[in-house]
């Protein structure tokens, strides 16, 4: 099983509706609101972090040098290279999700950000959340960023998918919004402690004003237990029980 993304087709019906400014500045947003997200609730200060499934962006913006070494993994080993060059990680491997051969208890942090909802396309998640829980050292944390299936868009995405127009509306067949109860399922069966935020309620490709406008529910919303699975993006944070 290959956990490499699909091939993703630019000429689609919502790209072409979206202007790039649009989706750059929900991105630039977005990732400000991880920052602040995970400052507040993954307290851990410092430490080792494996992004798994890196691609070129391996969360630098989430765990800053020097406090945290950042191990990149990636099906692609031009990808691979790519994080390494660019100084986005301290080191980088050749790998696919759930089948990793690094050692056991070593990273504070096992990150998938954007990753599983592909990784769904082609398997179970099971053995991702498996290997987080192997990876982690006691009082570490799996994280996973990924798009919730009860938002409007994350249902009209599964819709899309199963109608087989994904492709033609959104560029390829294997975004899968994931849903939140299925999350938090996968995260206790490996034995893992989780605990489930919305990033965010807004949507890249709605105006700029829009966004602004939604933004208000994220941080009045977005860590409450019955609010949360609702999110567009939602956020997982999974802690390994014992000290850190």
């Amino acid at each position: 099983m290959s956990h490499g993304s699909e091939p993703y087709t630019s000429e689609n019906l919502l790209d072409r509706l979206t202007s790039r400014a649009t989706l750059e500045a929900h991105y630039l947003a977005l990732e400000a609101r991880e920052r602040a997200l995970l400052e507040r609730r993954l307290g851990i200060p410092s430490g080792d972090v494996v992004s798994v499934g890196c691609g070129w962006n391996p969360g630098r913006h989430l765990f800053p040098a020097p406090d945290f070494r950042l191990v990149g993994v990636d099906a692609d080993p031009a990808k691979v290279a790519g994080v390494i060059e660019t100084g986005r990680a301290d080191e980088a491997h050749v790998g696919q999700a759930g089948a990793l051969t690094l050692p056991g208890g070593s990273f504070d942090v096992v990150l998938y950000r954007l990753v599983l909802h592909h990784v769904v396309y082609q398997g179970p998640l099971a053995p991702c959340f498996a290997e987080a829980a192997r990876l982690l050292r006691p009082g570490g944390a799996l994280v996973a960023i990924e798009p919730g299936l009860w938002h409007p868009v994350g249902a009209g995405l599964a819709l899309a998918n199963r109608t087989g127009l994904a492709t033609a509306i959104h560029g390829t067949p294997d975004d899968v919004p994931l849903s939140p109860r299925a999350l938090l399922a996968e995260a206790s069966a490996a034995g893992l402690d989780p605990e489930l935020h919305a990033l965010t309620y807004t949507w890249r490709r709605v105006p700029r004003r829009l966004q602004r406008f939604l933004e208000r529910l994220d941080d009045a919303l977005g860590s409450r237990p019955r609010a949360a699975p609702f999110g567009h993006t939602l956020v997982l944070i999974a802690r390994k029980p014992g000290r850190a």
